[in-house]
């Protein structure tokens, strides 16, 4: 099991960098690591998706089902794998006002069993993760700073 925590201050207001966010389904579009996402349903508030992501360096794909639980008031998310490769995959996402600009902070807390695994591959897994992590930050600080964000 471990835990992570990564986060960025984006140079846009927090409403547009919340809503790139909650738009899980364009993730795609904006991380090279995230092959899909297909929304199997959304109701108000509670979304639940499917997702593929590419570890390139392992030639694999993880994919798992998730629940995001959104609060628009507090600007956070708390989601979960309700099925998948993660033996354990869960976390939030909580966006704050930073002057004009929006405080990012994902934290993820995941258990990855792969059978044989060493101590060495568990290092590199704990280093993909991070990266990936600080990449979609800055995916959507890319994407909230452009012209390419949502007004």
């Amino acid at each position: 099991m471990a835990v992570l925590t990564v986060e960025r201050r984006i140079g846009a207001p927090i409403d547009r960098v919340y809503a790139l966010a909650r738009d899980v389904e364009r993730f795609p579009e904006i991380m090279p690591d995230v092959e899909s996402v297909e929304i199997l349903s959304r109701d108000g508030s509670h979304t639940t998706s499917r997702w593929v992501g590419v570890v390139r360096q392992f030639n694999r794909r993880l994919v798992w089902v998730e629940e995001d639980q959104w609060d628009d008031v507090a600007h956070t998310c708390e989601f979960h794998q309700v099925e998948g490769d993660f033996a354990r995959y869960e976390g939030t996402w909580a966006f704050a006002r930073d002057g004009d600009a929006t405080h990012a902070r994902l934290t993820i807390d995941y258990e990855i069993e792969v059978p044989l695994i060493g101590a060495l591959i568990k290092g590199v897994i704990a280093k993909l993760m991070r990266a990936n992590c600080e990449g979609m930050l800055a995916a959507l600080a890319q994407a909230a700073e452009s012209s390419a964000g949502i007004e």
